[in-house]
């Protein structure tokens, strides 16, 4: 059984998973009204992960006989100054979720609630991965001095 605290911080990361996931279809629909159409694929691709991620937290919570919740989820953001402010804003967006990940994994450390720590214990390793994988755009990015690299880019973030 997961404590009545536990479960709410659960339903949190839910929600806050589901935002993550509106927060990049946002930025995926930007990106292609930009003319950034393989950004955009990379980006529908990530919110379609978030929603993975949502659903695996509700999962977990019925596989303990516990009761998922689904909260409304706040607006997201709409538009960016350019491709590489939004992909800034995602990396941010990244290390905000693992600071609740990490919360998260913290409170059940102090509950004694070793079955919840070892699921978010993947969850712990995948903000890993997630803030790897954008700081990785980030620096072609940065690189980029002409707009055939930027195409360059756009055309290798298709392939995701």
């Amino acid at each position: 059984m997961i404590s009545e605290k536990l479960q709410n911080s659960i339903n949190t990361q839910i929600n806050a998973e589901m935002w993550s996931s509106n927060l990049y279809l946002s930025m995926s629909y930007y990106l292609g009204h930009a003319g950034f159409p393989g950004c955009a694929h990379w980006m529908k691709k990530q919110s379609a992960e978030e929603l993975e991620h949502a659903q695996r937290l509700a999962d977990y919570m019925l596989s303990r006989g516990e009761h998922p919740k689904v909260s409304a989820i706040a607006a997201v953001p709409e538009k960016w100054d350019d491709v590489n402010s939004l992909f800034r804003h995602a990396l941010q967006h990244e290390q905000h979720v693992s600071e609740l990940i990490n919360k998260l994994y913290k409170q059940a450390l102090n509950e004694e609630d070793y079955a919840t720590q070892d699921m978010l214990m993947w969850f712990v390793r995948e903000q890993v991965e997630e803030e790897e994988s954008v700081q990785e755009i980030i620096d072609k990015f940065e690189h980029c001095t002409c707009g055939c690299c930027v195409m360059n880019i756009d055309n290798e973030l298709a392939k995701r």
